[in-house]
């Protein structure tokens, strides 16, 4: 699979994740969100930045959900509820933003 991006071709999973991380920008996240059916906001791009700097700056680093409502909480100064992240993000925020993130799959069980 693959999706096309200001006429460059990018190679997806079957699962619609970047084959190789370092292809995403924001208009490769723009993209995905479109597949996902979801429009971004700017608190969007907050969980999308975040978790693009855990994996990349913190030893790939993929935050359970419980993480990133702490740290978003630190972001918007107000800790939001794991439904608030499941509006921004309704097929799991931390699988489907990662998906955005254009990073791998999480692989671990739960989400919370």
């Amino acid at each position: 699979m693959a999706i096309e991006v200001n006429g460059k071709t990018i190679p997806t999973t079957d699962s619609g994740y970047l084959e190789n991380y370092l292809d995403w920008d924001e208009d490769v996240a723009s993209k995905l969100a479109e597949i996902e059916g979801i429009e971004l906001t700017d608190k969007h791009w907050d969980v999308i930045k975040y978790l693009r700097d855990e994996y990349v700056n913190n030893g790939q680093n993929q935050p359970m959900e419980r993480v990133v409502l702490k740290d978003m909480g630190k972001v918007w100064g107000s800790k939001p509820s794991s439904k608030d992240l499941y509006q921004l993000f309704p097929l799991a925020p931390t699988k489907q933003g990662t998906k955005i993130a254009g990073l791998p799959a999480v692989r671990r069980k739960g989400g919370y």
